[in-house]
């Protein structure tokens, strides 16, 4: 088991064959230092990869408050209003699948671009109120889009040796960040006629996202956009046949950190999509319990930076049964106290100890991956874990049509459960293909 100050990464790019099954050790010792305009170029890169998980936080974020209004406005129920979570669960699969064969022929930065912009047609139609089933189809769309800009984004992050650690929970921050400030714009706009005037929100915050991974990228291969960075970049052996997306399904650390972060992305989803309602009606919550979502994501972003120096001193394997163990006791006083003020609170709790454990999970595949293979293999897992964003929430729905949003809670707590024994199956050291 490896603790925070001997992080294992592997370093590649889009095209490396790597023939090494090892993984390297990235440590913050030997590394050169970066020139100024390296370590310009390098902060930009990074502010530009932060903005893109904003926006998918923001994403994330825009639903729970949003749900009510929707309900009302297409005369649905849970179980038919959790057709948004199925059709964004079935995008990002898509999106996760079409990812790894784009990924050769198209480079880096053009799959950025061309994610970002299935954003913008996802934003573009909710804004506009259509049918219901147009307006649930564009979560399909929004789906492919998200999986190809998290996969890039992950992947090119763990791909960077100067101050990885800090990169990584701080890429995962912008998304709490993203998902704290977007109940907020939610919530008020539910409370007007006009509710799907925050999607308008939306849709130009993605027009933005494009034009600014357009520039800061330029369409550029990652090994390039790493070099430019300051990141050295071993070149590739080409003796290496490339066949990753099997070598990839064959490793079963592969699906197991599938299932984790399947597990994980959609407690932190149902949470945030589905505890504003149970707020409301088990707790007699107002109008504007919205903001309770924004606490959650709020403790989020908070904690994927203030417990870094608790996951280095337990270690990131430890540290991650500690956060589960905790979030499970905070999710039990939500489901047995009957009280607003100390559920919201608790809520706020879970968010800060979940924060840190997907940047956790993406380190340690970073650590366990062959170098040849870890873009594809973070790309998968992420993109896979990403559908627990939809998978979750809309089971959730369909239970709650059935026993009511009163079993929200327990769902919870026995999928926090699950999410626990998934990382103790994950393996801790470094794997080799077969």
């Amino acid at each position: 088991m490896q603790n925070a100050d001997s992080v294992v990464l592997p370093h590649t790019g889009d095209d490396e064959h790597a023939n090494t099954s090892e993984s390297t050790p990235l440590v913050g010792h030997g590394l050169k230092p970066l020139s100024k305009r390296e370590l310009a170029i390098s902060r930009v890169q990074f502010f530009a990869l932060c903005w893109s998980i904003f926006l998918i936080g923001w994403n994330d974020g825009t639903i729970g408050p949003l749900l009510p209004r929707i309900q009302d406005y297409y005369d649905v129920g849970f179980a038919t209003v959790s057709w948004i979570f199925v059709l964004g669960c079935i995008g990002i699969v898509f999106g996760a699948f079409i990812n790894l064969p784009l990924t050769p022929t198209l480079g880096f930065g053009k799959m950025l671009v061309f994610g970002g912009s299935f954003s913008i047609v996802a934003y573009g139609l909710q804004s506009l109120r259509p049918g219901w089933h147009t307006f649930v189809l564009s979560f399909f769309i929004g789906g492919i889009g998200m999986a190809m800009q998290d996969a890039h984004a992950n992947a090119f992050v763990a791909l960077v040796k100067h101050n990885n650690e800090l990169k990584m929970g701080l890429l995962h921050a912008s998304y709490g960040l993203g998902a704290l400030i977007a109940p907020i714009s939610a919530t008020l706009f539910a409370q007007t006629p006009h509710w799907s005037s925050h999607y308008w929100t939306s849709f130009g915050l993605s027009i933005i996202n494009v034009v600014v991974l357009a520039l800061v990228f330029r369409l550029k291969v990652q090994d390039v956009c790493l070099r430019e960075g300051g990141e050295h970049v071993p070149e590739p052996d080409e003796s290496q046949p490339p066949h990753k997306f099997t070598q990839i399904l064959k490793m079963k650390a592969t699906h197991l950190l599938a299932l984790y972060l399947l597990t994980y992305i959609g407690v932190e989803v149902t949470i945030g999509a589905w505890t504003v309602t149970f707020m409301m009606i088990v707790r007699g919550g107002g109008s504007y319990t919205g903001y309770v979502a924004s606490s959650f994501f709020g403790g989020l972003m908070l904690g994927r930076v203030i417990l870094i120096p608790v996951s280095r001193k337990f270690g990131e394997v430890n540290a991650a049964y500690l956060y589960t163990v905790l979030a499970i006791a905070f999710q039990l006083v939500v489901w047995l106290v009957p009280s607003f003020t100390i559920n919201a609170i608790a809520v706020c709790l879970i968010g800060i100890v979940l924060g840190p454990m997907y940047p956790i999970a993406m380190n340690h595949s970073g650590r366990i991956f062959p170098r040849s293979l870890v873009t594809g293999a973070i790309g998968w897992i992420a993109a896979c874990g990403a559908a627990g964003a939809a998978a979750l929430p809309s089971l959730t729905g369909n239970i709650a049509a059935r026993f009511g949003i009163e079993s929200l809670q327990p769902f919870l707590v026995v999928a926090m459960a699950f999410m626990g024994f998934f990382w103790y199956l994950v393996p801790k050291h470094p794997q080799r293909t077969t």
